[in-house]
């Protein structure tokens, strides 16, 4: 099996993630080929999760003023099987950052679908206080986003739990234009959880992900803060 280089690096802090049960077949139409969807307990999952890109790299080199900037991804669950092993990764519907640029080169490497709009932060945490986050963007000329407030007691997932599995995906998938896959491998440690207290999604689901994802992200399955880490990853490879 080829060695894959690195191709991005950088540090993923704070991540809110909100989980939502969704039906197999609203995924289908953006399931790459050579994969199929993971299932928890059964039930397949979508999440919205907003955090912090900092320090960025590509191929070592850093980007001025392209660094340190936001990033909020609507993802789903997948796993392939290879070489005697399954490959559990994700795919994302759509992904929003506040720079073209950052858009345009994640659309021409990956195929993924970047979108750029003004967006924003504010992490409030203290050694006292449980963390609180909030991630903006603005959509239809109006500020838009989520928020989640954790518990003071940053822990590692337990063991088959729902936290586990969002959390512990380590590849990603992407439909190419001419209807092959590309694989890439995302490496990070385990990464602490704070459970949440509360969180919310306030935005217009339809125009910004598609009529198929308005019931479903009415209905909060989980929510968690991740602590995140540095991270790297692979140049895609293509598999079909």
């Amino acid at each position: 099996m080829a060695v894959q280089r690195r191709l991005l690096t950088a540090k993923w802090q704070h991540l809110a993630m909100l989980n939502y049960e969704i039906a197999p077949e609203c995924l289908a139409p953006f399931l790459p080929r050579g994969t199929e969807l993971d299932f928890f307990q059964g039930k397949t999952y979508v999440s919205v999760v907003g955090f912090q890109f900092l320090n960025t790299r590509i191929f070592g080199i850093p980007i001025p003023w392209h660094c340190n900037f936001e990033e909020v991804n609507l993802r789903f669950y997948v796993r392939r099987h290879s070489h005697g092993t399954t490959r559990r990764g994700v795919c994302f519907i759509k992904e929003l950052v506040p720079r073209v640029a950052i858009a345009k080169i994640a659309n021409w490497i990956y195929n993924e679908n970047y979108q750029a709009v003004a967006m924003q932060h504010q992490v409030d945490r203290d050694a006292n206080t449980a963390p609180h986050v909030s991630y903006g963007w603005k959509q239809q000329q109006r500020w838009q986003g989520l928020t989640l407030t954790a518990q003071n007691a940053l822990q590692l997932p337990a063991p088959d739990s729902i936290e586990e599995f969002i959390a512990e995906h380590y590849w990603g998938y992407t439909p190419q234009r001419d209807g092959g896959t590309v694989e890439y491998e995302v490496q990070h440690p385990p990464w602490k959880i704070w459970p949440a207290t509360n969180a919310d999604l306030n935005c217009d689901v339809a125009s910004l992900y598609g009529a198929p994802f308005v019931k479903p992200l009415r209905h909060l399955a989980s929510a968690f803060l991740a602590e995140g880490s540095s991270i790297s990853v692979s140049t895609p490879s293509k598999i079909c």
